[in-house]
């Protein structure tokens, strides 16, 4: 297994190869992501929603077929945009009206991911229905950017794209 750090600092091409070598598992990859979070986003607000438990079920579950049979992603964890239902997750859509809602079933978007081996560790800020032109809305506030913290993160994915500039996600 390589350490933490290390893993952070790969590509998703590099860590899916990893996976499908069977030189680290995505028990491994969430636990690196865990402590990153804990490292970042407490400053940046890019990932408002952790789903570690839902997605540690996940990875064991797939860690029990045959790598052949793991899909195209073979454990790798992404963060899904909070505009997407996941089943059992809290799904906002940055919106103080859907504040507390919980999908029962997930978006076919999530569900063929997790088929092709995805694995959902967080939902990424948004601003309310994903419009406007700053990631901030009234449910987890401002998502800031990484470089400048007095700055936005701008855009309808801001909260994917800090997560992606700071090793929080290796794909969102």
């Amino acid at each position: 297994m390589t350490s933490s750090s290390k893993l952070i600092e790969l590509s998703a091409s590099a860590v899916v190869d990893l996976l499908k070598q069977e030189k680290t598992t995505p028990i491994d990859l969430l636990d690196a992501l865990e402590e990153r979070i804990a490292e970042v986003n407490p400053t940046v607000n890019a990932l408002p929603t952790l789903c570690f438990d839902r997605a540690r079920a996940h990875a064991r579950d797939l860690m029990k077929r045959p790598l052949a049979e793991r899909g195209r992603l073979a454990g790798l964890p992404l963060p899904i945009k909070d505009l997407t239902r996941v089943a059992g997750v809290r799904t906002t859509y940055g919106s103080p009206i859907f504040a507390d809602f919980v999908p029962e079933q997930s978006d076919i978007l999530v569900e063929n991911l997790e088929r092709e081996g995805g694995i959902v560790f967080a939902k990424s800020a948004t601003p309310e229905f994903g419009a406007g032109a700053n990631t901030f809305n009234e449910v987890f506030g401002a998502t800031l950017n990484p470089w400048d913290t007095s700055r936005s993160a701008a855009g309808s994915s801001g909260g994917a794209a800090v997560a992606l500039a700071t090793g929080m996600a290796w794909v969102a």
